[in-house]
């Protein structure tokens, strides 16, 4: 799936199949036929539900909002073969667990904001950043990641006053 932006740039998904790259993106997760057991990154095989003997998994979309349930800081570029932007510059996670399913998921921040400006139960939404640019077969690609935003009409206040 790629998407074209403004001055000729290509955007592609950095990891395929995990999220959309929509005017409201979401994540791609599974189902369980079953027990509805949800899961994510979506994947094919057994129900992750212990109690659950289904071997069938759906492909479902998933909440685009949820609250902080734990955050961090990286200062440190990952190893290869990921991909981080040159040059690196420190940015925080945060585990969210979404407002429908109750699952975790684990993902950057936007740039700027840092661990200092989340908080535990804070509300969050999914949108898209760049992640790298490159330029592959001719064409400037912009590789997007989902990231957790701030949510809500005072985000930018918890965020001292970003926006």
């Amino acid at each position: 799936m790629s998407v074209s932006a403004a001055g000729g740039v290509t955007r592609v998904p950095a990891v395929e199949g995990w999220y959309t790259l929509d005017h409201e993106p979401h994540l791609i997760g599974c189902r369980c036929a079953v027990c509805g057991t949800y899961v994510f990154p979506p994947r094919s095989g057994a129900c992750p539900n212990p109690n659950c003997d289904s071997e069938e998994l759906v492909s479902t979309p998933l909440s685009r909002v949820g609250t902080v349930w734990s955050y961090t800081e990286n200062q440190y570029a990952p190893p290869a073969p990921y991909r981080a932007a040159e040059p690196f510059e420190p940015y925080a996670l945060a585990a969210v667990q979404l407002e429908k399913e109750g699952i975790i998921v684990l993902g950057q921040v936007p740039r700027g904001i840092m661990a200092a400006d989340l908080k535990v139960g804070m509300p969050m939404q999914l949108e898209t950043d760049v992640l790298y640019r490159e330029v592959v077969d001719g064409v400037d690609t912009e590789f997007m990641v989902y990231v957790w935003a701030p949510a809500g009409p005072t985000a930018a206040e918890s965020i001292g006053g970003r926006s």
